[in-house]
């Protein structure tokens, strides 16, 4: 890894006490390129880091935010705060608070107070779950999101505010890490759900692929986009994809295909009831997949992750005993 002779960078981590953030904080504040890591969130750290300055943060709260980096001095700010699974009860409202007009605030106190460099984590969704996605999604195709899936809507809006920022404020470098499905020994989340069923979901007459990264590559990649010289936007799964009917074969299990639109009139009355936690929103989320081109992760960032997707489902599914 090439790094700038004596720099040093001051971090602030939003979201530094989720999943990605607990890994992502102690693998900044080991890094001798480093020099200081703030880790904000409205939630207690699960441990507390050695060197590193835990701070509660709440990124709806613009004052807070520019007030942190203000005081600390940061130059680079790792953005990772954002409703990936949101708990029961959760509005859209909520979520579009904390994942739009968060980041608005973030993008707002690092162009006020100078700050070098933002890394964002984005995510495949933000691409859309659309009939016409190309078979190998590149970094160059448009985010068109889906206004009926928030989370998808969201990180569409997020990066339509960062492509403005981009013109207005080319000072501000950027990196935008479009991430796929994450997988690692302690993650159980909506979509790992949906991998422990007798038998899998699958919307009839489509292959469903899924690119999966494993969560210490995923680590070293936003600890790289960090310190690296290298900005952009770069897709980030492992190589390969697997299809809904590959995976159940690697569980030793079946599938269960349904009309997508049977499966959307039973979502749509299922949801409201609370016997399942997927709305029919969430049929293109099976049917339509973007699958994620990883080259430019490898040929320019200059990172190749250790896992491909197949590898990384196999070690998540032997770490959780299926």
């Amino acid at each position: 890894m090439s790094r700038t002779a004596g720099a040093v960078r001051r971090v602030l981590v939003t979201g530094g006490s989720g999943f990605l953030g607990s890994s992502v904080v102690p693998g900044l504040a080991a890094d001798a390129d480093v020099a200081l890591v703030v880790s904000g969130d409205v939630r207690d750290p699960r441990e507390h880091v050695d060197g590193v300055v835990h701070v509660t943060l709440d990124v709806t709260d613009a004052d807070a935010v520019s007030r942190t980096v203000a005081e600390h001095e940061i130059d680079t700010i790792v953005h990772l705060a954002s409703i990936v699974n949101p708990p029961p009860g959760m509005t859209d409202d909520v979520a579009y608070e904390v994942d739009v007009e968060g980041t608005s605030h973030v993008l707002a106190a690092a162009v006020a107070h100078g700050v070098r460099r933002l890394v964002v984590s984005s995510s495949g969704a933000a691409y859309g779950y659309h009939a016409d996605n190309p078979a190998w999604i590149t970094e160059d195709q448009p985010v068109r999101g889906n206004d009926a899936f928030a989370y998808s809507r969201h990180k569409r809006l997020v990066e339509e505010m960062l492509a403005v920022a981009r013109h207005e404020h080319p000072e501000l470098e950027q990196t935008v890490l479009r991430i796929g499905t994450i997988l690692g020994e302690r993650v159980d989340n909506q979509i790992t759900d949906l991998f422990r069923k007798k038998r899998l979901l699958k919307i009839a007459g489509s292959d469903s692929p899924f690119v999966f990264i494993w969560d210490t590559d995923l680590t070293a990649i936003v600890v790289r986009a960090v310190i690296a010289d290298v900005t952009g936007t770069f897709n980030v799964a492992g190589d390969g994809a697997l299809t809904i009917d590959e995976i159940a074969a690697r569980l030793g299990r079946g599938t269960l295909p349904i009309p997508e639109i049977v499966l959307r009139a039973a979502l749509a009355v299922a949801k409201p009831l609370r016997l399942t936690q997927y709305g029919p929103e969430q049929t293109k989320f099976l049917q339509y997949r973007p699958v994620l081109d990883n080259s430019r992760l490898k040929s320019v960032f200059g990172y190749e992750p250790t896992r491909t997707s197949a590898q990384a489902f196999d070690a998540w599914r032997i770490a959780h005993g299926l």
